[in-house]
């Protein structure tokens, strides 16, 4: 069963790569006491991903947070060498999170997983951008089609901002 508006969100540890190697990071830590939007993507380095989704929120940072919002984080289902390597290329290093979700169990604890083996990728997340108010679902946008970034981009959360 897939998430809800007014559900928390389940517990769950990611991997990230900062500029000192890799930390864990855990819901708790990122959500508690605070205003955070999440957006999620298939893959790092996926022609959507890279030239869409994460470019829009990389671009729109700035707008987010005077927006009231504290963090903004991107979770896929890769591993944290993938995701540090996509933060450093995209230039979005210490500007967003970059969460691996090697396993997908975040991703399954949300019902927001897809299988894209036909594909070649596997178990991955559906596209979507939620914004978590104190580990509370707020507002939850998933896409229609893993290759559009509409109702879950930069743009669509500045709106419902």
């Amino acid at each position: 069963m897939t998430i809800a508006v007014g559900e928390k969100l389940p517990p769950a540890t990611f991997k990230e790569k900062t500029s000192d190697g890799p930390v864990e990071i855990t819901t708790e830590q990122l959500f508690r006491g605070k205003r955070v939007v999440l957006f999620a993507v298939p893959g790092a380095f996926t022609p959507t991903c890279s030239l869409n989704h994460l470019p829009g929120y990389l671009e729109n940072r700035d707008a987010i947070l005077a927006k009231g919002v504290d963090d903004i984080a991107v979770v896929a289902v890769n591993d944290w060498h993938v995701m540090g390597a996509w933060a450093q290329s995209s230039g979005g290093m210490g500007k967003i999170h970059f969460l691996a979700d090697f396993d997908a169990s975040f991703t399954k604890a949300l019902g927001l997983e897809v299988d894209l083996s036909a594909g070649g990728l596997g178990v991955r997340s559906k596209r979507y951008s939620m914004l978590v108010e104190d580990g509370v679902v707020k507002s939850l946008n998933v896409e229609e089609s893993p290759g559009q970034a509409t109702v879950s981009g930069a743009a669509a959360m500045i709106e419902q901002l």
